[in-house]
């Protein structure tokens, strides 16, 4: 028989008995929300007390079935007016099988769509480097120096609208923000046809920022009310493989566009900015259509059956609060209050996770952007150029696969995230001092390609944002906060390489050894800080008789990471 899921007794409160002395990392995983007090004995095997199925293999803990814990629960779901409380039953079971069947839908509907608006984001954010293989600079009168400060112009335009987006997002819904979002970058990637200079390059360089800031944490914030947070760093990597697929796609799909120089009197990279722009366009109007609100509300007059029965509704809302219950603590229309935001600003046990994100990704950022003009300058052509980046992009998909999925086996954040610094070591190394650097091309293509096929550990950092956060609010302000700061690190990496360190940039590949090697250190200094903070809460949380444990849960206004009863995923 399938495995059950759920408690087979719910409505009888265990017995306590001030004798049993269960400590908190005796019987709750990393990062549960809520720990059990003391004399909580009915976590582990046998009817009220018991979580196994007729097989004898044990199912996933439900913290719901703690009274008191429930009790707690559903008055903040009430009191907060979540969306899905109607859905929200302590003592609902269903089954391995149903619930395996009902993530491949979700996958179907929810991921496979989130991936697809992502494609949109990475054709207008990427085509800029496939248009500089067409000429882009010399028909603007650019030099590299402008190209820089238009990327940069962009990327700071992108780090000032996080925030912001991520507010608006939170008070009117992602299910809305995000098609506006894509419909009104696309009409401005569009309108990149008619550059005609540098103050129109900069100009909507500055306006694509502003629009598309903002979008990855509202995806990862609407994300996260299908799934759970160890199922989210998986989807998140489908996400960001959408991002090297879309390079072998557009790689492709320019070798076609840019032969169109000459139509109509345009550039090729004029049609490639039309088209693609186009492209998303559609993707952007397909999306008010296509993101339900909530997992209760996929029903409506275009599409009347919705895409769940009422019992797998259920199964979609409590599957995701047994595994996080601060999930409820807002409705999906709530605005987050400047206090909500001040307090998730200065929660200093996020900041290592900031930390990594700005300085994580600086050593591959140049040699990525970079990329074409540094193929174009060892003598390939333009067409040759952007078909030769599809190798590493096909790599780069795998690596972010595998890497993703050996933190998922293996439970395990900081160490499997740190591969990638790891990986990117030696490259950066022999860009500085193998001479045969920027001068051979198949040997410095050899080696931009290894270098740019790493293991992205970015999906694994958003997760374990996001899982850190332990709350609603603080989880759409950090996410933001994290995105800030890797665009941060990427306007920083744009003043790496310089025109006066061209061709062999040995001043820039020094400085991205030295912040590849502080990465490394980023990395183990907060496996370190998180273990230790944990030892930290557990010494005083044991320490408290079962009664104060149980006191705490109950009346305790703390919220997010703050709550003594919170352990830290690391």
């Amino acid at each position: 028989m399938s495995d059950v899921k759920g408690p087979a007794v719910a409505q009888t409160a265990p017995h306590h008995t001030q004798a049993d002395n269960v400590h908190y990392d005796e019987t709750t995983a990393f990062s549960d929300p809520i720990p059990p007090t003391k004399d909580d004995t009915y976590i582990g095997s046998g009817s009220a007390s018991t979580n196994s199925d007729e097989d004898g293999n044990d199912i996933k803990k439900n913290p719901f079935l703690d009274p008191d814990v429930a009790e707690h629960w559903a008055i903040v779901y009430e009191k907060s007016q979540y969306e899905c409380r109607s859905a929200f039953d302590p003592a609902f079971t269903w089954t391995e099988e149903e619930e395996r069947k009902l993530v491949r839908r979700l996958d179907w509907h929810v991921c496979l769509w989130a991936c697809v608006m992502f494609f949109g984001l990475q054709v207008d954010r990427g085509n800029l480097v496939q248009a500089v293989s067409d000429n882009l600079l010399h028909d603007l009168k650019l030099t590299t120096n402008d190209y820089n400060f238009g990327n940069v112009i962009f990327l700071f335009s992108f780090l000032l609208a996080e925030l912001p987006s991520q507010l608006v997002s939170k008070k009117i819904g992602p299910d809305r923000w995000i098609p506006m979002q894509i419909t009104l970058w696309s009409v401005v990637a569009m309108s990149q046809c008619a550059l005609s200079g540098k103050r129109s390059f900069y100009a909507t360089r500055s306006i694509l920022g502003l629009l598309e800031g903002g979008f990855i944490p509202d995806i990862v914030l609407w994300l996260s009310y299908f799934y759970t947070s160890r199922e989210l760093p998986t989807r998140l990597s489908f996400f960001w493989t959408t991002l090297s697929s879309t390079t072998i796609i557009t790689s492709l799909l320019a070798f076609a566009l840019l032969h169109m120089r000459g139509v109509a009197g345009w550039a090729g990279w004029r049609w490639l900015f039309l088209i693609e722009g186009a492209i998303t366009l559609l993707i952007g109007l397909s999306s008010f259509f296509m993101m339900p609100a909530s997992a209760v509300q996929t029903k409506t007059w275009y599409r009347p059956k919705g895409w769940f029965t009422d019992r797998e509704v259920k199964i979609v809302v409590n599957r995701v609060l047994r595994d996080d219950p601060s999930k409820g603590d807002m409705h999906n229309r709530q605005a987050i209050t400047p206090r909500r935001l001040w307090n998730a600003a200065r929660d200093y046990d996020l900041w290592p996770l900031y930390a990594i994100g700005l300085i994580a990704y600086i050593p591959q950022t140049p040699t990525n952007t970079y990329i074409t003009l540094t193929l174009r300058s060892l003598g390939f052509s333009t067409f040759n150029t952007n078909l030769l980046t599809i190798p590493y992009a096909v790599f780069h998909i795998i690596t972010l696969l595998l890497l993703t999925q050996l933190s998922e086996r293996t439970n395990e954040r900081t160490l499997v995230a740190m591969l990638q610094p790891i990986w990117t070591l030696p490259c950066i190394i022999a860009l500085r001092f193998w001479p045969g650097a920027l001068k051979e091309a198949w040997g410095t293509y050899a080696l931009v390609t290894v270098l740019l096929s790493y293991p992205y550990c970015h999906a694994i950092l958003v997760g374990w944002t996001s899982k850190n956060s332990n709350n609603v609010g603080a989880r759409s302000v950090s996410a933001a906060f994290y995105n800030m700061a890797v665009q941060l690190g990427n306007i920083c990496s744009n003043f790496i390489y310089r025109q006066d360190d061209k061709p062999l940039y040995h001043r820039g590949n020094r400085n991205l050894l030295i912040i590849n090697f502080l990465s490394i250190g980023l990395f183990l200094f907060t496996k370190v800080y998180y273990v230790y903070r944990n030892k930290q809460r557990d010494s005083v949380w044991n320490a408290m008789s079962a009664e104060e444990q149980r006191d705490y849960k109950r009346n305790e206004t703390l919220t997010g990471s703050r709550r003594l009863d919170f352990r830290f995923a690391h």
